[in-house]
């Protein structure tokens, strides 16, 4: 199984340079395509279809004009996942390429992980292009919320519909209904197409894998009837309940090994981070400790400035998802983008600790099977 994940990772890879090897043939077809508000020619719909399947044939694509820029929200999710004071100034000074551009590509996994994986290697692959945008994920989009579309030759205008929303506390997910006062003349298909296709506008797709468990049609209006925009900050709320969309820490004692520590970041999903797929452990030993053998005085401060280091250092190519503590040691469970170089400096990095020698291990998981097992005790506290 190994060998298969790795030959295909290979094979994605090379797939992935030759698409964007071949892009400058494709893109004025497209462009002139969205331009005249026709279908993509066949023939450039089946060389588009051949070089994304090829990555993975799980994905799908798409073409449109680029979505409009969300208004900045300095409370969401976007800066929540930065590392580092550096890297949320970066964010605020970077004008989103989306508020330049013209067209869109956007990729899409659906539900496969695996897929989502390779489309945000596409994704950090691309190349400059002034006139286009890429998305690794559907975006949400606010603005086509309020606009008339065609679906199946029956045209609605989204302005009409409305949202209800439950939260399923056994999945801690959104189950939703759409309403629209012309579902009741379409066929049921078409009404589940045009609801979830509502939804998608609503969060984007990473949030619906995320946070939104179904989605129902409904041809009669809810009795609390919510516009579809007001879904994020549901979910933003949800993410909140679900440990404080930040760090949370469970306390413990092990017999002969004194008091033990875990802390990790919750809620965490696999669509949070999707290149981050190399797993690495670094054990620090400290010297000055409690009557508990946890970390106190200067070992304490020298532990979160080392930290601190190493998140920086990473940026975007890595994070830290959860730290243990126990029995005079600090050990330290980072994932990082395997493609992206940085690992040989990271490792490097990591041995340079004040204290004493550090160890560094790592390994392939691309399934986040190691942080999965380390976080059941969290979850389980949590009722997740």
């Amino acid at each position: 199984m190994a060998l298969f994940r790795r030959r295909r990772s290979d094979e994605s890879a090379v797939a992935i340079d030759d698409f964007w090897s071949g892009w400058g043939e494709l893109r004025s077809a497209l462009a002139a395509s969205i331009d005249e508000g026709a279908p993509v020619p066949a023939e450039v719909a089946q060389q588009l279809d051949e070089r994304v399947q090829r990555i993975h044939p799980s994905l799908t694509w798409e073409v449109s004009r680029a979505p409009e820029p969300a208004p900045t929200d300095l409370a969401s999710s976007p800066f929540e996942s930065l590392d580092s004071p550096e890297a949320l100034l970066a964010s605020l000074d970077a004008e989103p390429a989306s508020a330049r551009a013209s067209y869109a590509l956007t990729l899409r996994a659906g539900d496969d992980d695996e897929a989502r994986v390779l489309a945000e290697r596409w994704y950090r692959a691309a190349p400059e292009d002034a006139e286009w945008t890429f998305f690794p994920a559907r975006p949400a989009d606010h603005a086509q919320l309020s606009r008339t579309i065609t679906w199946h030759d029956h045209e609605l205008d989204l302005s009409h519909v409305s949202v209800s929303m439950r939260v399923n506390h056994a999945t801690g997910k959104i189950e939703a209904g759409v309403y629209h006062p012309d579902f009741m003349f379409l066929p049921e298909e078409t009404q589940r197409e045009v609801a979830e296709h509502v939804m998608l506008l609503a969060v984007g797709e990473d949030d619906m894998v995320r946070w939104v468990d179904s989605v129902k049609p409904l041809v009669e209006k809810p009795l609390d009837p919510l516009p579809p925009t007001s879904v994020p900050a549901v979910v933003r709320q949800l993410s909140g309940m679900s440990g404080g969309g930040g760090w949370v820490t469970l306390q413990g004692r092990i017999p002969l090994r004194g008091a033990m520590q875990l802390s990790a970041r919750h809620p965490l999903h696999r669509r949070d981070y999707p290149a981050l797929t190399l797993y690495v452990q670094v054990v620090a030993s400290y010297t000055e400790a409690d009557k508990d053998r946890l970390p106190t005085g200067s070992s304490a401060a020298a532990l979160e400035s080392y930290a601190l280091r190493l998140r920086e250092m990473l940026g975007a190519n890595g994070a830290l998802f959860a730290v243990q503590t126990l029995g005079g040691q600090r050990v330290f469970h980072f994932y990082l983008d395997p493609e992206s170089g940085i690992f040989p400096e990271f490792e490097k990095a990591a041995r340079e600790w004040s204290e004493g020698q550090a160890s560094v291990t790592s390994e392939l998981d691309p399934e986040w099977r190691i942080i999965e097992q380390l976080l059941k005790p969290i979850r389980k506290q949590l009722g997740r």
